[in-house]
């Protein structure tokens, strides 16, 4: 749990920011997701009837997949999205900061 907790941090979803030649800054968004499997078995032995033997296992897995880039250009701040939208939130979340952009110019 230690090394998977090692692996998955804050910079792991939003990752470093990345600065192109004509001054736009590009933030990567990622999804994580893990997950953890166990188990066991008693089995009986032929050798010895009364002791069992015990039979098991574990897993874990970790993907993490890219779904978003914030791309930062003069003041402006735009979401491309990677993936399609899968519900209405998704699609009023990419539009967020175009609407944060018109309230704060309405109060300049």
């Amino acid at each position: 749990m230690e090394k998977i907790k090692q692996m998955v941090d804050v910079n792991t979803v939003v990752g470093d920011p990345i600065t192109t030649p004509d001054g736009t800054t590009v933030i990567p968004i990622s999804r994580v997701n893990y997950g953890f499997a166990a188990g066991g078995s008693d089995l009986p032995s032929k050798a010895a009837p009364a002791a069992g033997l015990f039979a098991g296992g574990s897993g874990a897995g970790i993907t993490i997949t890219p779904i978003a880039f914030l791309a930062i250009q003069n003041g402006s701040i735009r979401v491309l999205q990677i993936e399609p939208y899968f519900s209405s939130v998704d699609r009023a979340l990419e539009k967020m900061p175009d609407v944060v952009d018109k309230i704060s110019s309405l109060f300049d």
